[in-house]
């Protein structure tokens, strides 16, 4: 599933600047089968050129032959053997000049080849650094900049079009544990897992960032109704409560992992990004003390009983 964690949500999202002015690679590589055009044509002119010179040299030839073995020469024809002599000249020298030409092209050619290598070198270099500035370098989600970017683009929207949004926080159980019993390379896979794991159920308008170590954060835009905040829970919750294989000094682990999810909602427990994800954040520690698995925070939470689809609902308001 592609989703808004791999491509840009918004329309003014950082990640997705466009480059300035120069050309594309694209363009480059047009200009330059352009050029290789240009210098095929004109070496296929200077060899009929040059065949052309040798016709002619061919012919005066013959002509000279037959002018020396008669004893009565035509003035008319050694006139126009003169002027043949002079034609044949004046298109070697074209064919000479054609020849300097295509060997300027060709190093014109070379030239844009080069140009277009660092062309291309530069522009791979400069995605790189974009993506690297906003998204987690572990597991490619993003960052804490690019989350709050577009959440707080999903507020303005929200806003605008009276329509409800959510932010989970997701923390995992036992993470501390992980990393000192098993190393930190295990604890990298455990991450990773996770992040591949939330990001199969991230909906293509939605953004899942990692927030920081074990912690991730969910923007969740245009739902129907708080249920559809529950459902996504549930579904985290069983997805991160499967066991995640990883290796741990050489020899294949199964760790059971979990997690503890905060649900804020726009704009019931606020309508600023700080406030949603600090209700979120709250909401996540209540989630992990009452051992629950989700809770909402304070002003939004419902008060249904949980889904027959799991035993795990939310935590009660206090």
């Amino acid at each position: 599933m592609t989703t808004a964690s791999d491509h840009p949500a918004t329309g003014n999202d950082p990640a997705a600047a466009a480059p300035d002015g120069t050309a594309s690679a694209p363009e480059a590589g047009g200009r330059r089968k352009s050029l290789n055009g240009v210098l095929s044509k004109s070496e296929q002119i200077r060899d009929d050129v040059e065949e052309c010179a040798d016709d002619l040299s061919t012919v005066n030839a013959t002509l000279q032959a037959e002018l020396n073995n008669h004893p009565f020469q035509s003035p008319a024809l050694e006139t126009a053997l003169g002027q043949s002599d002079e034609v044949k000249a004046r298109v070697q020298d074209c064919a000479d000049e054609l020849t300097t030409v295509n060997r300027a092209l060709k190093a014109e050619v070379q030239e844009r080849e080069v140009l277009e290598h660092e062309l291309l070198a530069a522009q791979a270099q400069e995605q790189a650094a974009r993506h690297a500035a906003f998204h987690d370098p572990l597991t490619s989600r993003p960052n804490r900049v690019l989350f709050n970017d577009r959440l707080e683009h999903g507020l303005v929207q929200a806003a605008r079009h009276e329509r409800i949004l959510a932010v989970m926080f997701i923390d995992l159980n036992g993470f501390k544990a992980i990393n000192d019993t098993h190393g930190h390379l295990a604890g990298d896979a455990v991450l990773k897992t996770v992040a591949l794991r939330l990001g199969a159920l991230t909906r293509d308008e939605d953004t899942l960032s990692r927030h920081g170590g074990d912690e991730f954060l969910y923007l969740l835009l245009e739902l129907s109704d708080q249920s559809d905040a529950t459902l996504i829970a549930e579904k985290i919750l069983r997805a991160l409560g499967e066991p995640i294989t990883v290796n741990a000094g050489g020899a294949e682990i199964s760790l059971l992992v979990g997690a503890s999810i905060g649900i804020a909602i726009f704009p019931a427990d606020g309508t600023s990004a700080e406030a949603l994800v600090r209700c979120a954040d709250k909401a996540m520690y209540r989630a992990k003390r009452d051992r629950c698995g989700y809770a909402f925070s304070q002003e939004s939470a419902p008060t249904a009983a949980p889904t027959a689809a799991t035993p795990i609902g939310p935590c009660a308001v206090q």
